[in-house]
C-alpha cells in the first residue's frame, strides 16, 4: 500500500490578481509564504518516504515547505503540472467570458468538454493525472509519501476517485491553497480517506475565505 499527502500549491500571483495560470509561472504571493509556513508545521510530525512536486514555482515552492522538517530530495514530474490554458493563460477571469465565449460556457457548465484552443483539454487532464499518480503510487509501494499539484489537476484526480466519472467533474468542491487529501493506493485502487482539509490555515491566510467565486449560488465562476 502506499499513503500519499496530495497537497494544492500555496497562494500565488494568479489567485491574488484572478487570472488564468495554468502553465504560466507567476510568483508565490506573501500570504503564499504564509501559508506555506503553515504547512511546515503541520507536515513537521508526519513521516515521509518521498515529496514530488510539479516543476512549477509555486508548486515547488509549496513541495519545499512540505519537506522543510525532512531533507529529501525533491522529485519534480510535469504530469503533476496545472491544465494548459492555452489561449486563456495570463487572462483575467473576469474577461474570459468576453474573449472566448463558448469556452467559458464549457468551463462553467461543462467542464468536461472544456478544451482551449492551443491548450490541454479537460479529458487529457483526467487521464494524465491520474495516470501520473498511479505511476508514482506504484514506484513508492510501501511508503508514504507527498504529491504537490495544482487546483484543476487535483479536482481532475479527485472526481476520478470519488465519482469515477469525468461527467461529475462539476460536482467536486475546489480545494484551498495548501489544501491537503489523503490518498491511498492498494491492489490496483485508489481509496480517498481525507478531501481538501485545511485545517492548518486560519481566516486571515485561507485564500478562500477572502474570495467569493466558489460559493455555492454565486452568479458566475468568472467573477
Amino acid at each position: 500500500m502506499t499513503t500519499i499527502y496530495l497537497v494544492r500549491h500555496c497562494e500565488a500571483e494568479g489567485n491574488t490578481k484572478r487570472y488564468f495560470q495554468g502553465h504560466s509561472d507567476g510568483t508565490v504571493s506573501p500570504n503564499g509564504e504564509l501559508q506555506c509556513r503553515q504547512l511546515a508545521e503541520r507536515f513537521r510530525t508526519i513521516h515521509l518516504d518521498a515529496v514530488y512536486s510539479s516543476p512549477l514555482k509555486r508548486a515547488y515552492f509549496t513541495a519545499q515547505a512540505v519537506d522543510h522538517y525532512h531533507g529529501l530530495p525533491i522529485q519534480t514530474d510535469p504530469g503533476l503540472m496545472e491544465i494548459n490554458g492555452g489561449h486563456w493563460e495570463g487572462h483575467l477571469w473576469a474577461e474570459l467570458p468576453d474573449l472566448f465565449p463558448e469556452e467559458a460556457d464549457a468551463w462553467a457548465h461543462r467542464p468536461w468538454e472544456f478544451a482551449p484552443k492551443g491548450g490541454e483539454s479537460m479529458r487529457e487532464v483526467y487521464d494524465r493525472i491520474w495516470n501520473t499518480v498511479v505511476a508514482i503510487a506504484e514506484k513508492n509501494d510501501g511508503k508514504q509519501i507527498a504529491i504537490v499539484s495544482h487546483g484543476c489537476a487535483i479536482r481532475n484526480l479527485l472526481t476520478r476517485i470519488k465519482f469515477g466519472e469525468i461527467e461529475k467533474l462539476g460536482e467536486m468542491g475546489w480545494c484551498d491553497n495548501t489544501a491537503v487529501s489523503l490518498l491511498r493506493w492498494e491492489n490496483g485502487r485508489m481509496q480517498l480517506v481525507m478531501e481538501n482539509d485545511a485545517a492548518h490555515l486560519d481566516e486571515t491566510t485561507s485564500t478562500l475565505h477572502r474570495q467569493t467565486w466558489w460559493r455555492e449560488g454565486r452568479k458566475s465562476p468568472f467573477e
